[in-house]
């Protein structure tokens, strides 16, 4: 489905744009300019730690523990925090987000803390947020996370106000077993050294602390846990990196062309103001459009060159991630038409909200 997606929005892009030959090949080579430009600036020194962070939540934190908080006994001053932020916390991407979701939902989470978890997970992740915050600006990126994490918990709370849904059942898992402080200080050492590398200090000052930080890494990698779990860490790592660079890659050098090849007047048009029609139409785009983990910010930094406004931008972002075209059908299929549809309404509807308020801030 998303190699067909890929494929689609290719045809579309070259059928509705007058073919001239010295437009397209200065579109593909702008493409291939942005491509060399993201690896060069924020693959090495913001992506990789970050899948590392991502491989370290995934392996070694208690996954099963988070879920289990999720359950119909949580109280909802418990789960309803916990459904936002977790997909921080779970290092969930839009590949997995819906397994996850139809898990914790038929385990008895109830809708609301199940629609909470859906909205929020791909949105909040820490590479995601990282990259918005690093590419498009500090200040977007804590607005993202603000804004998705508040109406996650909205759109949860009208879900079950609205359905009466509370979640039957409940969880019954073993939960792992573990040094909580080592593992606490095996990651913050990895986030520190995220958050050092994107910080505009003293060359010198910098690096002197990026390295003693990654020597820090490997040394309690080697020696602080066991061969297996180091193992599964780099494994898990790994297995994030394969799955999200060559959609981020592609997205980087699809967004390249777009630049060149959409028209400014068009977007300036329906994207370039923080009015709600803007901010509407921007939701409505995300819901439609796929966006593969992280792909969705070279997209918008294009679109911002083209002239789309800061409140459609964080509206798209919001809706972007947390729907899709072929998600939309699989929650459909979990859901019933009604519940989805409503869900489908109430993200736009907030979406479009948030972005008029963070277009006026």
């Amino acid at each position: 489905m998303k190699e067909f997606l890929i494929v689609l929005t290719i045809f579309l892009i070259f059928y509705f744009v007058p073919f001239d030959s010295e437009i397209i090949s200065n579109s593909i080579l702008n493409g291939f300019y942005m491509l060399q430009e993201y690896a060069r600036e924020h693959v090495l020194l913001c992506l990789v730690p970050a899948f590392f962070i991502a491989g370290t939540i995934s392996v070694m934190l208690k996954k099963d523990a988070v879920l289990k908080l999720l359950g119909p006994k949580a109280k909802r001053i418990v789960s309803y925090p916990i459904a936002a932020v977790s997909g921080g916390i779970l290092a969930v991407c839009s590949c997995t987000i819906l397994p996850l979701f139809g898990g914790i939902y038929k385990k008895g989470a109830g809708i609301g803390p199940a629609t909470t978890f859906l909205f929020s997970g791909p949105a909040i992740n820490i590479a995601a947020i990282f990259l918005t915050a690093r590419v498009l600006g500090w200040d977007l990126g804590f607005a993202r996370l603000i804004a998705t994490v508040t109406a996650a918990i909205l759109i949860g709370l009208i879900m079950e106000a609205l359905f009466q849904e509370k979640g039957e059942g409940g969880f019954h898992i073993q939960e792992k077993q573990g040094n909580g402080i080592k593992v606490l200080v095996f990651f913050l050492l990895q986030l520190s050294f995220l958050i050092v590398s994107g910080l505009k200090i003293s060359f010198i000052i910098k690096y002197s602390v990026m390295i003693t930080l990654s020597i820090s890494v490997f040394l309690m990698a080697m020696f602080s846990f066991k061969k297996n779990e180091t193992k599964s860490w780099l494994e898990e790592t790994w297995d994030f990196a394969k799955k999200i660079l060559p959609y981020l890659f592609f997205g980087v050098f699809l967004a390249g062309i777009l630049t060149m090849l959409l028209p400014q007047k068009f977007v300036t048009r329906l994207l370039g103001s923080n009015g709600i029609v803007s901010n509407f139409f921007a939701s409505v785009i995300g819901m439609f459009m796929y966006f593969a983990t992280l792909t969705e910010v070279p997209i918008v930094q294009a679109l911002r060159e083209l002239g789309m406004a800061k409140g459609p931008t964080l509206a798209l972002l919001m809706a972007g991630n947390s729907l899709s075209l072929p998600s939309m059908i699989v929650i459909t299929r979990l859901f019933g038409k009604k519940k989805a549809f409503i869900y489908f309404s109430l993200v736009v509807v907030f979406s479009t909200l948030f972005g008029v308020i963070y277009g006026h801030v």
